[in-house]
């Protein structure tokens, strides 16, 4: 019997999505995980530490995959931009977030220690 991907490249985690790994994206999800109604721009850029154009970049590559809803209008007479995760989104970090719980789980486990964090995170392993 052949073996799997995983069986040859138990460490490969194929499951570390690209479009959310980068260090800037990944503030940006975990951001409006946290907040499920939704984040204006302004305080999205604050809490990220990004300027305009940064955040606006990320926010159009994760909206391009389905993970982020943008919602322009006004506000009292001035512009206004909101943005919050789509159900896709959500189940997409989510997954994600266990992929990362199985490589701390892994890493500790390689290093002789036993796993500290799955619980606390109380995410369940895969």
């Amino acid at each position: 019997m052949p073996k799997t991907d995983a069986q040859n490249a138990p460490f490969s985690y194929d499951g570390l999505d690209r479009v959310i790994h980068e260090k800037a994206r990944l503030g940006l999800m975990t951001s409006l995980m946290a907040h499920p109604k939704g984040l204006a721009f302004a305080d999205l850029k604050h809490l990220c530490g990004l300027t305009d154009g940064n955040l606006s970049r990320h926010l159009q590559v994760l909206q391009e995959a389905g993970l982020v809803e943008v919602t322009k209008g006004y506000e009292n007479n001035r512009p206004h931009t909101s943005c919050r995760l789509t159900k896709t989104g959500r189940r997409r970090f989510l997954d994600y977030l266990s992929v990362l719980e199985r490589l701390v789980h892994d890493a500790a486990k390689a290093a002789g220690k036993e796993d500290p964090v799955t619980p606390r995170l109380g995410l369940s392993p895969t």
